[in-house]
């Protein structure tokens, strides 16, 4: 479902997978309308999911089912979902339909259009993260300095078992967010070439937020 590559010491992870290509082309598309957009990003978000639950801890437990015992698999340990507000929520909402025992955190951060240097303007984590499986989320990873500022916070928090989840990287943003923290695999519907002269992914599919919530 997915190809490897590994740049510096970190993981970087890439569907494969027709249904993926098939909900992000919709992404993609100019004429694709909000609701349409909606239900694209939360169906990708579930393939994500599915990539990065592949690294998830799983123990075996002695069960019943109607006919005979077997051994049967648990997570055990708690999940955590933590999306860069606001575009990260769209892939939380698709998630949730899958694992709606997941712990949601929120990080804010806003892009300086000067610097393109990240703000945070709201944080508030689950409780222990130090124990969870944790997923950082934002569909797009761009410069990087968000994906960066993200799960350092979150990594302040007590997380040591997290990943990074996106709809597209880019080679600027993968080196980034890599280079700042080379223990956390990257997990991309897809990857893009480049960044234009404003920090936009090309070809992308423009201002993943405004796109979700209708206000582009």
């Amino acid at each position: 479902m997915s190809a490897t590559t590994t740049a510096n010491a970190s993981e970087l992870h890439v569907l494969d997978h027709p249904l993926g290509a098939a909900q992000l082309s919709i992404l993609r598309a100019q004429s694709t309308a909000p609701n349409e957009f909606r239900r694209a990003m939360q169906k990708l978000a579930l393939l994500l999911l599915v990539e990065a639950a592949r690294r998830w801890e799983i123990n075996s437990v002695a069960m019943e089912s109607p006919l005979r015992s077997f051994t049967g698999q648990i997570l055990p340990r708690p999940i955590a979902l933590v999306p860069i507000l606001r575009a990260g929520l769209g892939l939380q909402e698709g998630m949730m339909q899958l694992i709606p025992e997941a712990s949601t955190g929120h990080v804010g951060l806003y892009r300086d259009p000067k610097t393109l240097r990240p703000v945070k303007y709201y944080c508030r984590l689950p409780e222990k993260l130090a124990e969870s499986e944790v997923l950082v989320l934002d569909p797009m990873l761009a410069t990087g300095h968000s994906a960066v500022e993200a799960v350092s916070i979150v990594k302040a928090g007590g997380a040591t078992r997290l990943q990074f989840v996106c709809v597209l990287a880019c080679p600027p943003g993968i080196e980034t967010l890599q280079g700042a923290h080379p223990d956390v695999p990257i997990i991309a519907a897809a990857l893009d070439p480049e960044l234009n002269d404003v920090g936009y992914i090309v070809p992308g599919l423009g201002d993943a937020g405004d796109r979700y919530f209708g206000t582009g």
